[in-house]
């Protein structure tokens, strides 16, 4: 291997890890003694620092890739280049919106944040099967340590448990997967264990089935799809707000990236899983069909994804915990993302990445909001919502706009997300289930309108308890002023962002 281009292909990474251990050493080494908001702030702005210089080395790799033996391990440009963006604009905002409320050691904490960041620029860009577990693993890590971070709060260390013990199942089971695909494939690179799959389900070999549950369960506990979502509700609401913040983004983020990079190299219209799949399926005699699907893995993503939107949306509808109403909308909104998995295209990957950074973005705002509120009531139920209109205008303002946004309500960027998702899978055109499967994911975005309501009802329609005035940092409050604002023109305006997306596509 050459090392200069290990180097130059992971100077994103790099610069992440080197600006968390220049946190680590500013915070322990000159500012032990400080005040807390002072070490915060600096810690952030250095972590926004090397997101910023990591950020340039994205889009000075552009198509980079690292390759051993022969096999690609790292992959730059397209879907990965616009994930790697996202992942690193959405961890430079979670910083922003660090407080010094919950925690005695913020270098830490912004160290944390940005190794697990680093993770999950790695599983964007991962080619090969060990890749993908190392930047899982890195990123999970992460994720379990900034859960457990308020030390002082019960919740916080019982929802670290949880995820944790969860995790470690779902690691375990994707690890095992991930044996059976290697042992199909002879290879753990990405496109020859797609091939492996695709020629394995043709011969109709039991093994391939036993790893397409495994790797199921290991991805969907990663994305909270139906039945692995039961760990979101308690670490959404058990976490920092900052840290669930980063959970429901960044996390997602990389993700759903993994998931269009394997969607990607089984699909791939140019690629020779696609050639394979055309040829075993034109001279093996009849395919086996599962209630009209040709593959197996669509009707799993299809029925993981109809399972998601319809729990997932019920279940928000009888919380009264915001964060724990934020995080079953999660699950419904991995079902929305799903179904353009489950019938995928270049248009469903555009589609897809589109979602998935509008919806980090108005999620980190949102929990922006809650956790404001939950500082100035000591509590994230709606009744800490009643008549936020008058305690703080601004703050219920944006409230508004993110809240009606993540239900799909035009002209905000919501809206576009989820009519491009759902037209990218009847663009498909396979036939009559993904128009009933789109059809039913619109009559449940209708059912989140009313408890997004719920919550706005408080803040505008329902009387006061107190009215003391909420007062909010200034650089929070520009932070969610930027983010609102960032909703309303790409909703007024989609190509904008539809455009980037698209333009890193020459690249693929």
């Amino acid at each position: 291997m050459n090392y200069i281009d290990l180097f130059r292909v992971t100077l994103p990474e790099t610069a992440l890890e080197a600006a968390a251990l220049l946190v680590l050493i500013v915070d322990l080494a000159f500012l032990r003694k400080a005040a807390a908001t002072a070490r915060t702030g600096v810690a952030a702005v250095l972590g926004v620092a090397g997101c910023a210089v990591s950020l340039w080395a994205v889009y000075s790799a552009g198509s980079a890739s690292l390759s051993f033996g022969g096999d690609l391990l790292l992959a730059g440009g397209g879907a990965a280049a616009v994930a790697e963006i996202g992942i690193l604009v959405l961890t430079a905002l979670t910083l922003l919106l660090i407080d010094s409320g919950f925690t005695q050691h913020p270098g830490e904490f912004v160290a944390v944040v940005l190794m697990a960041a680093s993770g999950g620029l790695i599983i964007a860009a991962a080619q090969d099967l060990l890749v993908i577990f190392a930047g899982l693993e890195l990123l999970s890590i992460g994720l379990y340590i900034l859960t457990a971070f308020a030390k002082t709060s019960a919740k916080s260390a019982e929802a670290s448990i949880k995820y944790y013990l969860f995790g470690g199942m779902s690691a375990a089971c994707l690890l095992f997967g991930f044996s059976y695909l290697y042992g199909l494939a002879g290879s753990t690179n990405l496109h020859e264990v797609a091939l492996a799959a695709v020629t394995s389900f043709g011969s109709g070999s039991p093994l391939f089935y036993v790893a397409l549950v495994l790797v199921v369960v290991g991805l969907g506990f990663k994305v909270a799809a139906v039945p692995f979502h039961l760990w979101a509700p308690d670490t959404y609401e058990g976490a920092p707000a900052p840290a669930a913040a980063f959970i429901a983004s960044v996390s997602k983020v990389a993700s759903f990236a993994l998931l269009i990079g394997i969607a990607a190299a089984i699909r791939h219209p140019f690629g020779v899983v696609h050639g394979v799949i055309r040829f075993v399926m034109a001279h093996s005699g009849p395919m086996p069909r599962w209630l009209g699907f040709e593959m197996p893995w669509t009707i799993v993503l299809a029925l993981l994804a109809a399972a998601s939107i319809k729990i997932g949306n019920l279940a928000a509808l009888a919380q009264t915990s915001v964060r724990r109403l934020l995080a079953f909308s999660a699950v419904a909104h991995a079902g929305y993302i799903l179904l353009a998995l489950a019938w995928f295209s270049q248009r469903g990957a555009e589609s897809i990445l589109y979602y998935i950074l509008t919806y980090g973005l108005t999620t980190i705002g949102a929990f922006g909001v809650v956790g404001v509120v939950e500082r100035a009531t000591g509590s994230d139920t709606m009744d800490s919502f009643l008549g936020l209109h008058k305690r703080n205008p601004v703050l219920a303002a944006v409230l508004l706009v993110l809240f009606l946004s993540l239900a799909g309500i035009p002209p905000l960027v919501g809206f576009w997300a989820k009519f491009n998702l759902f037209a990218a899978v009847l663009a498909v055109g396979a036939g009559v289930w993904p128009f009933i499967l789109v059809c039913f994911a619109a009559a449940f975005s209708a059912v989140s309108l009313y408890y997004y309501l719920q919550v706005l009802k408080r803040a505008y329609v329902m009387p006061v308890v107190d009215a003391a005035p909420i007062r909010v940092h200034p650089v929070t409050l520009i932070v969610l002023l930027a983010i609102t604002a960032a909703v309303v023109v790409c909703g007024c305006f989609p190509a904008l962002l539809q455009n980037w997306i698209a333009g890193f596509y020459p690249t693929m």
